[in-house]
């Protein structure tokens, strides 16, 4: 009998066995496709030689990750590549805000009315971000906290709504990348703790910056499993598992799936039906021939790039795919040009680029026309460059992932409690009804992105059990 059983091969399914194995305990995972990775993986969707991310690309969360800190992965193959700027806010008028590295730099381009303001929000707590993220992203409480005094100061600047601190800007460069990073978690900005959202995003900037791994998120995932079969566990792909009763005897097992999933396959029937999934994306990838023809200058440099005009035109966006039945006519947009830091992603001269906006779940339009669009205001002639096109709306990304139910790549509205406390109000997330079923996907803290903390929190849940187990 194995201890534990992990079924599907994200970052956090990988972390959770990682975690297990260091311990010494017995881990399989299981995966329904071909090849692992989830959220992290890297294909050629458009042309050969031309490397794509299917979903994430760009890794503010993942390079600061205490989980993945712990891990020896550079080992493994996974080397961070930075661009010279985080990311570029550009504007209409052809000038651009800036994340960078530097808090001073971003405070410069927003403007002398509302550089103060942003030094005062950031700065205290960035020499202490690395007890600051980690408190953070063990919540709710997996270990004692490092500073609750600095965490409950971060929780008062961070609990209200992120309108309330964009009314403190004065201009509308900060107030339009702050609501930007805010929109990250693909949630209208006026919900509980989204001020905590856009502080967490701009720290991982100036702390450690948004890299891209060299030649694709698949290096994350490879990595993760690299070490895992390192330290004596197995992963089978093409593995699809419809019920508890389809896997091998265990101890424990960990699913790295929506709450949707899990309650199905371990018959736990109505246990999760109050959780909510959020609003879905449109994903364009492109195969472009040459860099994308931003009229402003600092664009070119960043790794990632925000496009919308106005914190309101952001705001109106985010609140029609939450509420509404049909796309935003003009979509916010996030985009990523991972060339600009890894040239091997795309053959010599070219590159590829990538871009989503948000739409209502389960959505079934074509927004390639609006995305365009959008890109054409800020650089024009976008539309030449492109070789190719590869679309995936929330159907087709539903397909390519079962955990973006309806297209949300957050497997979970990140809005409301929900932001915090999923899937259930709940001191023990990661537990559920069954005894021997855990729960580590992106639906339980710290939530979306490849960090594989919610593998690690969920981890620290197991070993407990399986400790408990060997004591009696």
């Amino acid at each position: 009998m194995l201890d534990a059983v992990v079924v599907g091969a994200g970052p956090n399914g990988l972390t959770a066995a990682v975690e297990l194995a260091r311990r010494g305990f017995s881990v399989a995972v299981f995966e329904a496709e071909g090849t692992i990775g989830g959220g992290a993986r890297t294909e050629e969707l458009t042309l050969p030689g031309f490397r794509h991310d299917p979903c994430s690309a760009a890794h503010p969360l993942g390079i600061n990750s205490p989980a993945f800190r712990a891990l020896p992965l550079e080992r493994y193959g996974l080397e961070w590549l930075h661009a010279p700027l985080p990311m570029a806010h550009p504007f209409p008028d052809g000038s651009a805000a800036v994340l960078a590295r530097s808090v001073s730099e971003t405070a410069a381009s927003f403007g002398p009315r509302d550089a103060g303001t942003y030094r005062r929000l950031i700065a205290p707590f960035l020499p202490h971000w690395d007890a600051l993220v980690r408190d953070f992203m063990a919540l709710p409480l997996t270990a004692l906290p490092r500073d609750p005094v600095l965490l409950a100061r971060f929780g008062l600047r961070g609990l209200p709504p992120s309108t309330w601190l964009l009314r403190r800007f004065k201009d509308e460069k900060a107030r339009a990348l702050f609501a930007g990073l805010v929109a990250h978690v693909i949630a209208p900005l006026g919900g509980f703790a989204t001020t905590a959202v856009g502080m967490v995003f701009a720290l991982a900037a100036h702390a450690r910056g948004w890299p891209v791994a060299r030649g694709g998120s698949q290096a994350i995932s490879d990595a993760l499993a690299a070490y895992l079969k390192d330290l004596g566990g197995t992963v089978h792909t093409d593995y699809e598992v419809k019920r508890l009763d389809d896997l091998p005897p265990a101890r424990a097992y960990v699913f790295d799936t929506s709450p949707t999933a899990l309650a199905r396959i371990a018959g736990l029937g109505r246990y999760y039906d109050g959780y909510r999934y959020g609003a879905g994306v449109f994903k364009v990838d492109y195969a472009l021939d040459g860099p994308v023809p931003w009229t402003a200058e600092a664009p070119r440099r960043a790794g990632t790039v925000q496009i919308g005009a106005t914190s309101g035109e952001i705001g109106t966006a985010l609140r029609a795919a939450s509420r509404e039945d049909r796309a935003p006519d003009t979509p916010f947009l996030i985009t990523v040009q991972p060339g600009v830091a890894d040239p091997t992603r795309a053959p010599e001269g070219k590159q590829v680029f990538w871009a989503y906006g948000h739409v209502p779940n389960g959505w079934r339009g074509d927004l390639t026309d609006a995305v365009e669009r959008q890109l054409e205001r800020f650089a024009p002639g976008f539309r030449d460059r492109v070789l190719a096109r590869a679309t995936a709306g929330p159907p087709e990304l539903a397909t390519r992932n079962a955990n973006y139910v309806g297209g949300d790549i957050a497997c979970g509205a990140a809005s409301g409690l929900q932001l915090l406390l999923r899937p259930r109000l709940t001191a023990f997330p990661y537990r559920t009804r069954h005894p021997a079923v855990f729960l580590c996907s992106s639906a339980t803290p710290p939530g979306p992105g490849v960090h594989g903390m919610s593998g690690h929190n969920a981890a620290k849940a197991v070993w407990k059990r399986l400790k408990e187990d060997a004591t009696r």
